[in-house]
């Protein structure tokens, strides 16, 4: 059978705003810029009256007086489409033209189909290098004792942005790939970060000339200042023992120039080429070696301190004959007020501070591989969130006072989202047991439901601000990369998941200790309860796919 097409709430909106402009399309053009025609509720008060809202600033631009012709609001009624919510009532307040859902008819339909609600909206071709700059080698392979906390941020930046834009359908790679079983390796293995890994006595020297002699021979060289600035025969040799026989100075304000490149700092100039330059150019020339370069996107994930030399590097490539669009990604400091630390140390305390949590709550349980297993996941989930929850080009502040502690229900950050992922695996297992014992029959197909059942207002709310859009949110990073502009930098958003995993959890919570779902064995209850189980279902595999882009796994029960 075919796959249903999802509800789109971009989709409806824009039908709406179709419908809404009627014979006033011109007048509607002229707002259209300034201000939206409609407005998704989102609120438990405002879905309380209405799903969709045209202000009356908007109906008094459309109509005069605000008044909506009656074959207009008889068009929003009679709204159809495949991926357009079922209109359910449609009313002029004080407030505006509100909207009402047919929420049964939603509610079936998603409940029944959930599938295409769990993944992208759209799947996309294309291939994109994840570049990040905090793991090449420098005097030495990095190492978690010399990786700073906002060069760990950069990271999980990358290994996220990798997840999602996998999912949307891009092939994806990684640079630089690291030496098999470093240090580094295995610590980022322990935040669930598989990174690409080669054989430690590899070497990428053959490259490097490569990318060496592609240099000399560019035309960017600017052999008039080499010729200006000849070296005493001490720097000669002192430049021999780096790599580079002869000083080879690259004009990368010439590259900005001729490839018209936008947002590109203005005191780029000339740049002498270094050995460190030259095995960073060699790694993003090796992890690109078998991409197509019409569709290639490179996305250097870098530091703001850093920023200006991955710009040099990026033009470097630029200047050897490389082609690939090349972004970069400008992640925030990470600030901790009155500590120096590490990424290790963070790690450590963090996962110190999850077991003496754990403990706390769970006392002689919390022992053997499994519960090492659930401490390694939540002070990774803990990290994760902590980090990624901030637009990459803000700050972050961590509080790192080893007293502080680590809260296992408190409403913020990775714990708490773990804690309600595991608490619908334990609904789930007791109502297994229940139909074991013969007291739950087994959930009937949606079709055989009477989802006018679900009138509690946080099940409408949990289907409207989060079932339904998420396929659009998981789409975001791909939209960005096709459509923004070509300046520079770019801003693909990797705080939503984690934002939206928070606020899931925060209403998920409110309705579970509101609402009783495994009721009494009674036949006359046992609908409400299989539409709940459904919904709840959904949300289950909701959490599993979100957290899916995170690299965590979901804990089975805490």
């Amino acid at each position: 059978m075919e796959e249903a097409v999802p509800f789109s709430i971009v989709s409806t909106v824009k039908a709406l705003s179709g419908a809404l402009r009627g014979d006033a399309e011109n007048e509607a053009e002229i707002i259209r810029e300034r201000e939206k025609l409609w407005f998704k509720e989102s609120s438990a008060k405002n879905l309380r009256n209405r799903d969709f809202l045209s202000p009356n600033t908007v109906l008094t631009t459309l109509y005069a007086g605000g008044e909506v012709p009656c074959d207009v609001l008889s068009g929003i009624r009679s709204l159809r489409g495949s991926d357009v919510l079922p209109i359910g009532a449609t009313e002029v307040t004080a407030e505006g033209l509100r909207v009402c859902v047919d929420r049964c008819t939603a509610f079936r339909r998603v409940l029944c189909g959930i599938m295409p609600y769990l993944r992208p909206a759209a799947q996309r071709q294309g291939c994109v290098l994840i570049n990040c700059p905090a793991l090449h080698t420098k005097q030495a392979v990095p190492s978690p004792d010399t990786l700073a906390l906002g060069q760990l941020r950069t990271v999980l930046i990358a290994d996220h942005l990798g997840a999602q834009l996998r999912r949307q359908g891009y092939t994806v790679s990684f640079c630089p790939a690291l030496p098999q079983e470093s240090d580094i390796v295995n610590f980022l293995k322990t935040l669930g970060i598989d990174w690409p890994t080669v054989p430690v006595s590899w070497t990428n020297e053959d490259r490097e000339e490569k990318m060496k002699k592609a240099l000399e021979n560019s035309t960017y060289r600017d052999r008039e200042m080499e010729r200006g600035k000849r070296r005493s025969r001490g720097e000669e040799i002192e430049g021999e023992k780096r790599g580079i026989k002869e000083e080879v100075r690259i004009n990368l304000k010439q590259v900005v120039q001729d490839e018209d490149l936008q947002g590109y700092d203005p005191s780029l100039g000339t740049c002498t080429v270094q050995r460190e330059a030259l095995c960073h150019l060699a790694q993003l020339d090796s992890a690109t070696a078998d991409f197509p370069v019409s569709t290639a996107t490179a996305l250097h994930v870098t530091s703001c301190q850093d920023e200006f030399r991955q710009q040099q590097t990026a033009m470097l490539w630029r200047a050897t004959g490389a082609t690939a669009v090349q972004r970069l990604v400008i992640c925030g400091p990470v600030k901790t007020p009155g500590v120096q630390m590490n990424a290790a140390q963070y790690l450590q305390l963090r996962k110190a501070q999850m077991k003496e949590a754990s403990e706390m709550k769970y006392g002689d349980q919390v022992e053997g591989q499994t519960w090492d297993d659930i401490i390694r996941v939540m002070t990774s989930a803990t990290v994760r969130f902590e980090l990624l929850s901030t637009v990459h080009t803000s700050p972050v502040t961590l509080d790192v006072q080893r007293d502080s502690g680590v809260s296992t229900k408190g409403p913020r950050g990775g714990v708490f989202v773990m804690y309600n992922c595991a608490r619908l695996h334990t609904l789930f297992s007791s109502y297994e047991k229940g139909v074991e014992q013969g007291l739950y029959p087994e959930i009937p197909g949606g079709t055989e439901l009477d989802f006018s059942a679900l009138k509690e207002e946080g099940e409408w709310l949990l289907l409207f601000n989060y079932l339904i859009p998420f396929s659009e949110l998981l789409d975001q990073s791909g939209q960005v990369l096709e459509h923004e502009g070509g300046g520079a930098r770019v801003n693909l958003r990797t705080e939503q998941v984690c934002r939206f995993l928070v606020s899931l959890s925060k209403d998920f919570s409110s309705y579970y200790n509101r609402v009783h779902v495994l009721g009494e064995p009674l036949p006359h209850l046992f609908n409400q309860m299989f539409c709940r189980l459904l919904l709840l279902r959904a949300l289950r595999e909701l959490y599993h796919s979100a957290l899916d882009s995170l690299n965590l796994p979901p804990i089975p029960q805490l």
